[in-house]
């Protein structure tokens, strides 16, 4: 090939390289005379568009024997699959465990009970009482019982007037605004209506005893009419032998459209045994029988044999220390350490734990209220001098909680006093809220585990719930609890516990701790959880 021909040829090949790979020429411009990084690309004049298949078509191919095997396959996968989900729920659902019935509950039944037998207490008598509604609320109490408020005489049946409101303590128009706004908080108002609450004996020591008892079924109706809860009476034993009991009772049992809310028959009962107890919630017809068996009995093995007996019947119960007497918790609790054991214990037994106003705050009675009560009956002759229960009262206390300004005088004992007040109050407040929570505590079966002379234990279960065991020692040395269930109840205990609430802050909240056997300080309380196991 000669020299002429290489040269065109070379020429030819360097005109189809592509323009990015062909050499520049000064100006920046290919050699073809395009720009260097322009691409050329040939579109298809004829773009093919995908159609699909047609109906036709799909008709055509669904009804080969291949898809239709498919499709079969499918749709018995699909039956047998959702029969398999259906059996597996439905064997659930046989074997899991029924859950248990809740028994049937009333509002007294759903949380304790707030005392305030001395509206003087509260500044400004009963208005004093409605202007702390707001404070009491957070106490998760479910009813007030308020009074006596009622006019009257010590010993002097002509005096009794069970339907106006002593002056000293308010008037009627008072007493509907705390109904109001208590009804509004889900609180309800029971009114006491001991009709000699100033005198010797309750009822007049029998003296005109049925135009006595037609007085209070009257009073009771009229106070009714008035959006009132609930009447309390004491000495109950007492009262029930009247042949006017029966009025009283038929009295509280007229429903009423516009308070469908069941009222409250509440009766009081000192210095009786356990039996005397269950006998009453049997056959008085009292809808809640509020006794002093826990202040009576003094030994752990005593109280365990009273809620031995009375727990079956705990929807009608109610449990105090002091509430009995409209005393003060801190009478027979000394201690603030006591003070928060019993707190514990009350909250915690099978039945309605009953509370006088202070208790959430450990207030100290000024006066024995029993001394006090001694003193009139010795000195009936110059009642003058005791016109009411009230004079004995200690004056409630409130915003324990407001620190003393920056920079101001300390008084380093009246200090003491209020932060003590305030961690008890935070004390109330927690039990409370666990027994309004935990259905083991509000309605749970009740089981005893261990008593001695200063001590006792016990277990509360409810279905599947929380248990819940209480271990108190009020003694003052510190005693080994050996925790045990008898054979017969069909429960086991498990190896150890976690401990909810204590006295003692040694035994740290949510610390697990053995069940087998439990050493308790002097004065401590403890309250151990854990969990349903099946």
């Amino acid at each position: 090939m000669s020299k002429e021909t290489e040269i065109d040829m070379k020429d030819v090949e360097l005109n189809e390289l592509d323009p990015e790979k062909q050499p520049m020429t000064a100006d920046g411009q290919a050699a073809g005379g395009e720009k260097n990084g322009s691409v050329k690309q040939k579109v298809p004049e004829d773009e093919v568009t995908f159609t699909g298949l047609s109906k036709e078509e799909l008709m055509k191919v669904a009804g080969t024997p291949g898809w239709v095997r498919t499709r079969w396959v499918l749709l018995v996968l699909f039956w047998l699959g959702w029969l398999g989900m259906l059996a597996g729920a439905i064997a659930i659902i046989v074997q899991a465990p029924r859950c248990k019935p809740i028994p049937e509950m009333n509002w007294w039944n759903e949380g304790p009970l707030y005392q305030i037998s001395d509206v003087d207490a509260f500044a400004g008598g009963i208005a004093g009482v409605e202007a702390k509604l707001d404070e009491i609320n957070k106490l998760k109490v479910k009813g007030l019982i308020l009074g006596p408020l009622h006019t009257s005489q010590a010993d002097k049946p002509p005096a009794l007037n069970l339907q106006v409101i002593d002056p000293t303590y308010g008037n009627r128009k008072d007493l509907e605004a705390v109904l109001e706004k208590a009804h509004k908080k889900g609180i309800s108002v029971v009114l006491d209506l001991t009709p000699n609450y100033r005198g010797a004996s309750p009822w007049f020591n029998n003296d005109g005893v049925s135009d006595v008892m037609e007085k209070v079924m009257d009073a009771a109706e009229y106070w009714l009419n008035l959006k009132v809860d609930g009447i309390k009476v004491s000495d109950l034993t007492f009262a029930t032998s009247s042949p006017e009991w029966s009025k009283l009772q038929s009295a509280l049992r007229i429903n009423s459209t516009e308070n469908p809310r069941k009222r409250l028959l509440m009766g009081v009962v000192e210095s009786v045994s356990a039996d005397t107890v269950s006998q009453l919630v049997n056959d008085s017809g009292v809808d809640l029988v509020l006794s002093n068996l826990l202040g009576s009995k003094k030994g752990g093995v005593e109280r365990i044999q009273a809620m031995d007996i009375l727990h079956s019947q705990q929807m009608s119960l109610a449990w105090g220390l002091g509430a009995a007497q409209r005393q003060q918790l801190s009478e027979q609790a000394t201690s603030p350490g006591l003070m928060r054991l019993y707190q514990l214990l009350l909250f915690t037994m099978p039945g309605t734990p009953v509370f006088t106003y202070g208790d959430e705050i450990g207030l100290q009675a000024l006066v024995s209220y029993t001394t006090a009560r001694t003193f009139r009956w010795l000195l009936q002759g110059v009642t003058a001098l005791f016109p009411h229960q009230g004079d004995e009262s200690p004056k409630m206390i409130w915003d324990v909680e407001t620190e003393p300004a920056e920079g101001a005088a300390v008084n380093e004992t009246s200090e003491a006093a209020r932060t003590e007040r305030v961690a008890m109050r935070k004390w109330f407040r927690s039990l409370s809220d666990l027994r309004g929570k935990e259905r083991s505590l509000l309605h749970g079966d009740y089981y005893s585990l261990s008593s001695s002379s200063s001590s006792l234990s016990f277990l509360r279960v409810w279905d599947q719930s929380e248990r819940y065991i209480t271990a108190v020692n009020f003694g003052s040395s510190s005693e080994t609890l050996t925790l045990k269930l008898a054979p017969t109840e069909g429960l086991e205990l498990p190896e150890t516990g976690t401990v909810k609430l204590s006295t003692d802050e040694e035994m740290v909240v949510d610390s697990r701790v053995p069940l087998d056997k439990i050493t308790l300080k002097p004065g401590q309380a403890v309250l151990l959880q854990f969990p349903y196991t099946g």
